[in-house]
């Protein structure tokens, strides 16, 4: 199909390949854009033909939004290197009429940490807009949690398969570096945080995920 994939990449060796591959099942044309990995993440996409760029950390929008004027086609397929798609979304963008161009697509997303699928506290079914066309659609400027916008949405059964967290010390390490993210964009914005905001803000949070959404380990 005439869709272009698109993958972020910092260090994903371990995850590339299998992004990779899976977006080929239904892109004939995959880039990657990296920010300036130390591992062995750029050999290999460029090993299975994915075209790389290289560049600096921009922030979630920016950089996602990178490679869109690289692409040969108007259809753009969104992932991050630790995504893929599952055989249920495969086979649902291959029966799309891409022809219509103001229509964006949102899949379900199944977050795993190791091999166990997460249900509750807002895990699924997390829809997320990833399948769009570069003239009518793409993700706002945000440096950090940013979106694509434009056009109607349809929302779509199959999954994307997130391999979120390898484990759970994995799961408190990225929230530490996505917390360190976030405070930085903020700070682009010139968006200041104070300790007695914090502490309201952190306890509205834990009620929302472990009573409004049922965060309980044994609804996972």
């Amino acid at each position: 199909m005439q869709i272009t994939a698109t993958i972020i990449t910092l260090n994903e060796e371990a995850n590339i390949r299998d992004c990779i591959k899976s977006a080929q099942k239904i892109c004939d044309e995959v880039i990657v854009v990296d920010s300036l990995s130390t591992d062995n993440t750029v050999e290999i996409a460029e090993s299975l033909g994915a075209r790389v760029l290289k560049q600096a950390y921009l922030g979630d929008g920016p950089q996602k939004s990178f490679a869109v004027p690289y692409a040969k086609n108007d259809w753009i397929l969104s992932l991050d290197a630790d995504e893929r798609l599952d055989n249920d979304c495969i086979d649902e963008i291959r029966n799309l009429d891409l022809s219509l161009a103001d229509i964006t697509y949102a899949f379900r997303r199944k977050n795993f940490v190791g091999d166990k699928w997460i249900k509750a506290a807002g895990f699924y079914p997390d829809r997320v807009t990833r399948l769009y066309n570069k003239q009518t659609a793409g993700y706002l400027p945000l440096k950090a949690h940013s979106k694509v916008v434009g056009g109607s949405v349809a929302q779509l059964n199959g999954h994307i398969l997130h391999r979120t967290y390898d484990d759970y010390r994995h799961w408190e390490q990225r929230i530490n570096e996505l917390s360190t993210r976030d405070a930085w964009a903020k700070y682009e914005q010139g968006k200041r945080c104070s300790e007695a905001g914090a502490a309201p803000r952190a306890l509205f949070a834990l009620f929302k995920k472990l009573f409004l959404k049922r965060g309980t380990y044994s609804g996972c």
